[in-house]
């Protein structure tokens, strides 16, 4: 079991299949995800921006540093996972960011998933290809 720092904040975001555990502790604004630099894991400009939104719109980016741990879906659903899971420990750690954040959307999980494929069906919708003889 990890010791958690007295000072460290938790924050959990999901998006999809993806789920990222975020903690948030005073520092020089250093972005650490999976144990690589958040510009090596993040090559996308719009993934990067999406993980820094909720630390550019509360004003904390340089007073922070942020640990994240994601696993599970793809690069674009890690990143709003992380984007959601940096929101929430925000929150935590300062109550007076949640109007700032929940205004911007940044503290609203995206609750949609991929659909199940039904029996009878080739995916979640399509039918067998019709054969008339």
């Amino acid at each position: 079991m990890a010791v958690v720092k007295s000072n460290d904040i938790l924050g959990t975001g999901r998006r999809k299949t993806s789920i990222a555990r975020v903690r948030i502790r005073p520092g020089n604004g250093k972005i650490v995800v999976n144990n690589r630099g958040f510009e090596e894991y993040f090559v996308s400009i719009r993934q990067r921006n999406a993980v820094v939104a909720p630390l550019e719109q509360s004003g904390k980016r340089a007073e922070l540093d942020v640990l994240v741990r994601v696993d599970g879906g793809g690069v674009t659903g890690q990143a709003d996972a992380c984007k959601l899971g940096i929101a929430r420990a925000l929150k935590k750690w300062d109550e007076q960011l949640s109007d700032g954040l929940h205004d911007s959307g940044l503290l609203t999980r995206d609750g949609r998933m991929k659909e199940r494929k039904k029996y009878g069906l080739r995916g979640a919708r399509r039918g067998t290809q019709f054969s008339k003889r």
